[in-house]
Order: structure tokens, then sequence, then C-alpha cells
């Protein structure tokens, strides 16, 4: 196995962890501007919606990040990342303009992230991940 196929899944999982760590820390940052957008698009309870959110994210993160139980936590991260683009980006119903052209942006930008957690799914994390370890003697007996 080269390098590339070695590194490149740990990379691909930070990046994945990069854009949500900060999608977290905006929510954070911004708690009551992001409730505000919320309620704007008519989601019920938006500051326990956003806690949910914010604990889905840290768990899928930490799983991504450390690669544990990495399919689990893409399982999170797209159930969380495919509702929340259809809720809060309804390009469908939006006249044509500005406005539609930079929620389709967000709204292409999140289904091509939904792509690369299904990769991960299907694939899982890649060589260089807690999940992969050695048993060490430990696991199941052939």
């Amino acid at each position: 196995m080269s390098f590339s196929e070695t590194i490149s899944p740990f990379f691909g999982r930070c990046a994945l962890v990069g854009f949500y760590a900060t999608a977290a820390m905006n929510i954070v940052s911004d708690w009551g501007h992001v409730a505000a957008g919320l309620d704007a698009h008519h989601v019920p309870v938006a500051p326990a919606v956003l806690l949910v959110a914010l604990v889905l994210i840290f768990l899928g993160c930490i799983s991504l990040f450390f690669g544990y139980h990495t399919r689990h936590g893409a399982v999170l991260l797209f159930g969380l990342t495919i509702v929340a683009t259809f809720t809060l980006h309804p390009v469908w119903t939006m006249a044509d303009g500005a406005g539609r052209e930079a929620e389709f942006a967000i709204f292409s930008r999140d289904l091509a992230i939904c792509g690369g957690l299904l990769l991960m799914v299907g694939m899982g994390p890649g060589p260089f991940a807690i999940d992969n370890r050695k048993s060490g003697g430990k696991g199941k007996k052939h």
C-alpha cells in the first residue's frame, strides 16, 4: 500500500472534521442569530435543535478524527447534513436571482459533503485509524 493510500483517507477525514468544527464554532459564537435563522425557516424549538446538532457534530468529529467507529460517525453527520440541507436551503422554491444562486451554492456544497460522508461509510476510515488497529491476539479466533 502506498503512502498516499495510507495517509490520504486520514487527511480527508481531517478536512471533514475541519468543516464541521468550524460550523460548530459558528453556531456557538453566534447562537442567537443562528437560532433566529432556524425560527425563520419554521424549525420548532430552535435552541434544542441547535443543541442536538452540536452534540451530533461533536460526536461525529471525534469519530472521524480518530477513526473510531468511523462509519457510525459518518452516518450521524450525513443524517444531520442531509436534513439541514433540505430544510434550510429549499432552492426549488426560490425565484431566479442572486439569492437563489447563493442558496444553490450552499445546497450543492452540502450534497458534495454528504457524498464524501457516504464514501466514508462505504469504504471505511482507511488504514490510519483506531478502527483498523491490530487486536493483539484478543480478537476473534478462526
